[in-house]
């Protein structure tokens, strides 16, 4: 009975998994980001322009701070609500954060 209780529990998710650890590199989070502008214009992640810039797809202030929070969780670290808009493509923010990372490791 207790290994269908276990597997219930795991099944259900109950118990919070760890993110596999990924490279933080400018295709990586390149990606990221194309699939969060998918999931949050509802489109396929393959019509994301990653030059377009986020204000061209009605991206405003409040969403662009909820999708820094999420992006600062997928790196783990402190990241500025502002970069959006400092940085308004995902190829410029890709590079740019790659770029930080990069220098801030040496």
């Amino acid at each position: 009975m207790s290994n269908f209780i276990s597997n219930l529990l795991s099944t259900l998710s109950f118990s919070e998994k760890k993110q596999a650890a990924v490279e933080l590199n400018e295709d990586n989070i390149k990606h990221w980001l194309v699939q969060k502008m998918g999931a949050l214009l509802k489109i396929d992640p393959s019509q994301v322009d990653t030059a377009r810039s986020f204000e061209s797809y009605g991206l405003d202030s409040l969403v662009a701070v909820k999708v820094a929070g999420d992006l600062e969780k997928f790196m783990e670290q402190r990241l500025s609500p502002a970069l959006l808009f400092e940085y308004s493509s995902i190829d410029d923010l890709s590079k740019y954060l790659a770029n930080e990372l990069t220098t801030s490791e040496v």
